[in-house]
C-alpha cells in the first residue's frame, strides 16, 4: 500500500502522531473555548494568552521554585485560573448582556497586554521546558516518544471528562439552566454568579493545562498562544459555537488531516482548516455540531 502511495510508512505515521499531537491542543484548547461561550456567552480572545501563561507559569514553578512538571500540571491551571476569575468580576461580568463583540473587543486587547507583558520579561525567542518523559517506544513503522503519547492520552482523558461532567451530571445540568433561566436557577438557592464565574474559571483553567502539556513539546514562548488562537477559533466555528463534542471531535479530526495534508500537499498544509471552515459555513453555518438559533 505504501509502495503504491509512494510514501515511506515513518513519514506517514510520524506526520499522522504529529497531526493527533496539534489535534489534541485544538481540542483542549476549543474546549475551553466553547466551555466559555456555550455557558457565558462570551467569546474569550483572551484564550491564547491564557494558554501562553500556562506554559510560562509551568516554566517558572520549575525554574524559580524547583516544581516539577507533575506539580505544575495542578498549580499552573489553579493559578492561571485564579487569574481568569479576577478578569472575570473586574471586567467580563459587565459584559453578558451586550452584544458578543464587546467581550471580543475586550478580550482581545486583554490579550495583547498580557502578551506584551511575557513579551517584555522574557523576549520572543522562546525558553526550554525539559521533557518529563524522556525516550519512547520503536515500532515497526514508527518511533513514539512517550511524551507525545501521554500528551494525546492525558488530552482524551481531559477532554472527555468535561464533556460527561457538562452534559451528564447534575452540575452540568444546573450550569446549562444557568445560561437560560438564571432567575429559575437562583430560586432553587444557587447562587448563579458564583457559578459563573467558577465557569469561566474552569475554561481558562483548561486553557491553561493544555500550556502545561505543551511547554515540553514546544518552546515557552509569549507568541505561542497568539500563533494558535486563529486556527482554534476556526476549529470552534467548524464544531459550532458553544458545542462540547464538536470542539473535542473537530480539533482531533483537523489536527489529523492537517498533517496528512503536510504528507500528500504540504503547499495546503497552513490553510487546509480555513479551507474547510470556508465550506462548512457555505454549508452549515451553524457549524457541525451546532444547531442554528
Amino acid at each position: 500500500m505504501f509502495e503504491l502511495l509512494g510514501i515511506a510508512p515513518q513519514m506517514l505515521f510520524g506526520q499522522l502522531l504529529l497531526g493527533l499531537i496539534n489535534g489534541a491542543f485544538y481540542a483542549m484548547m476549543s474546549l475551553g473555548l466553547a466551555v466559555i461561550f456555550g455557558l457565558l456567552n462570551v467569546i474569550n480572545f483572551t484564550h491564547g494568552a491564557q494558554y501562553m501563561m500556562g506554559a510560562f507559569v509551568a516554566w517558572m514553578l520549575l525554574n524559580w521554585l524547583g516544581v516539577p512538571y507533575w506539580g505544575a500540571l495542578i498549580l499552573a491551571p489553579v493559578i492561571v485560573a485564579g487569574t481568569g476569575i479576577l478578569l472575570e468580576k473586574l471586567f467580563l461580568k459587565r459584559l453578558y448582556h451586550l452584544d458578543h463583540l464587546y467581550g471580543l473587543l475586550l478580550t482581545f486587547g486583554l490579550a495583547l497586554m498580557i502578551e506584551g507583558f511575557f513579551r517584555k520579561q522574557f523576549g520572543s525567542s522562546g525558553l526550554p521546558y525539559a521533557n518529563p518523559l524522556p525516550g519512547g517506544m520503536r515500532l515497526d513503522f514508527m518511533f513514539l516518544p512517550n511524551y507525545r503519547a501521554w500528551v494525546v492520552v492525558a488530552s482524551l482523558v481531559i477532554c472527555f471528562g468535561t464533556w460527561f461532567m457538562i452534559e451528564r451530571t447534575k452540575l452540568g445540568s444546573y450550569l446549562r439552566a444557568a445560561t437560560e433561566r438564571p432567575d429559575l436557577v437562583q430560586a432553587f438557592g444557587i447562587n448563579v454568579p458564583r457559578m459563573i464565574t467558577l465557569t469561566y474559571g474552569f475554561g481558562v483553567g483548561l486553557a491553561a493545562l493544555a500550556g502545561v502539556l505543551a511547554a515540553p513539546a514546544y518552546n515557552v514562548s509569549p507568541v505561542m498562544g497568539s500563533n494558535l488562537i486563529i486556527i482554534v477559533f476556526a476549529v470552534v466555528v467548524i464544531g459550532g459555537m458553544g458545542s462540547i463534542m464538536g470542539a473535542i471531535v473537530t480539533g482531533f479530526a483537523l489536527g489529523i488531516i492537517e498533517g496528512l495534508t503536510k504528507v500528500f500537499y504540504p503547499e495546503a498544509s497552513n490553510t487546509v482548516i480555513f479551507i474547510i471552515m470556508a465550506i462548512v459555513l457555505m454549508v452549515k453555518p451553524a457549524g457541525l455540531f451546532g444547531t442554528q438559533k
